[in-house]
């Protein structure tokens, strides 16, 4: 099949995801919404930008690991973006203070993990961590904390690894957004399951 013709349906899939899950989001529609995220040339970028609020993202063709959640997200019709930034300045002590900042900022605040953890965390979507790769559900979002202390995120697709054991990820870990067996390679620091009703 030429690269136009999958190109048009992955976004003609994505029209009647929206138009059926505009209410209610499923597990299934952002797994779909991840992995059309694939087809697109992403390079790693995750340097500071302004850009619009709410609503807003970075150049399509840069993007880090949180830029993949962001815009599969955004498919749903749920704007992270903004989600975030509220809850930061409603309780701004209550994430992390790792970058010295004083007031949120809705340039950056959402690209990065540990602030998407700790928002998921109060929306009350954390889920137990385990070694069993069963336990891990389409539309999860999984972070780790790779070496040099760096965290990533990425979503449980429904695609399992070539021994059954494990489901496929897609992620963006440097080489653009990826449908990868890589859920055991680093340490899970978290799992959460947001905003999502019945796959």
């Amino acid at each position: 099949m030429r690269p136009l013709t999958r190109t048009l349906l992955a976004a003609l899939a994505l029209l009647h995801i929206t138009a059926a899950t505009a209410d209610t989001p499923t597990a299934a529609a952002l797994v779909a919404a991840a992995v059309e995220r694939t087809q697109h040339a992403v390079r790693y970028d995750g340097s500071y930008r302004s850009i619009a609020y709410p609503g807003g993202d970075v150049p399509e063709h840069i993007g880090v690991c949180t830029d993949l959640i962001i815009r599969s997200y955004r498919v749903l019709g749920i704007d992270l973006q903004q989600r975030v930034h509220e809850d930061m300045r409603a309780d701004f002590v209550a994430y992390p203070t790792i970058w010295g900042l004083t007031r949120p900022d809705p340039n950056i605040d959402h690209r990065r993990v540990p602030n998407l953890q700790r928002y998921f965390q109060r929306q009350g979507a954390a889920l137990p961590i385990s070694d069993d790769g069963a336990d891990y559900q389409p539309g999860d979002l999984v972070t780790w904390m790779l070496p040099g202390n760096l965290p990533h995120i990425g979503i449980v697709s429904g695609q399992r690894s070539t021994d059954g054991q494990r489901p496929l990820i897609v992620h963006n870990i440097g080489a653009g957004p990826k449908l990868e067996d890589m859920l055991f390679d680093y340490p899970i620091t978290g799992r959460y399951r947001y905003a999502l009703g019945n796959p």
